[in-house]
């Protein structure tokens, strides 16, 4: 009895294991195949035969095309293969435990960069497909709603902090932070004028603290 309930929980572990990589190679094909012919024209049979699995597999272990490319944003906001709640990130703990403004808002800029490399391209995919089917506008917005969200804690932690110019709100800090921590903005800067990712992340630094700190 006690080898079966070993060679059970064995067999458990092994399945586990296997279902993990193959939805790591699912993920990988499909943010090749988005970043390369473009949200649109990527189906799930191609993601399904870049991976070499069966479409119902990726149905299975993920869902639908844009369950995928919602997943592959939270994979490059985490920097890990799977979703991390805000409030577990490194920089979000970080930027908690710093009691200068100035160096909080110096932490998220810094994180900012480091997640728009990886998160810029599939945005700005994403981006695109909105205009025309409802599904990835969806995502659009939900991701759009939880970054403002995500935004207003942080002003919070800097009003809390005695940093915020008295004439803001929190609601308006966390709009230009919002503004400014865009995809489109970053892109607009490391691609239309050739700006290093750190110049971003100086300018962007100081553009904070110029606007919001009293």
């Amino acid at each position: 009895m006690v080898e079966n309930v070993k060679r059970r929980t064995y067999d458990a572990a092994a399945r586990r294991a296997r279902s993990a990589e193959t939805r790591l190679r699912i993920m990988k094909a499909a943010r090749e195949l988005i970043l390369s012919d473009g949200y649109r024209a990527t189906t799930i049979a191609a993601v399904a035969a870049r991976a070499g699995v069966n479409v119902d597999t990726i149905y299975e272990l993920v869902g639908r095309k844009p369950v995928l490319l919602r997943e592959l944003i939270e994979q490059a906001i985490s920097g890990i293969d799977h979703a991390v709640a805000a409030e577990e990130r490194d920089y979000v703990q970080a930027i908690k435990a710093e009691p200068d403004p100035a160096k909080k808002l110096a932490i998220y800029a810094r994180a900012v960069c480091r997640i728009q490399e990886r998160m810029a391209p599939l945005l700005q995919a994403l981006r695109e497909a909105s205009s025309t089917e409802p599904e990835a506008e969806q995502v659009w917005r939900e991701i759009g709603e939880r970054r403002a969200a995500n935004m207003r804690l942080l002003i919070r932690d800097i009003r809390d902090a005695g940093g915020l110019r008295a004439t803001l709100s929190v609601n308006k800090a966390a709009d230009v932070v919002w503004v400014l921590n865009s995809s489109e903005l970053y892109l607009l800067f490391t691609v239309e004028r050739g700006w290093s990712p750190r110049r971003f992340e100086r300018w962007l630094a100081d553009a904070w603290c110029r606007l919001l700190l009293g």
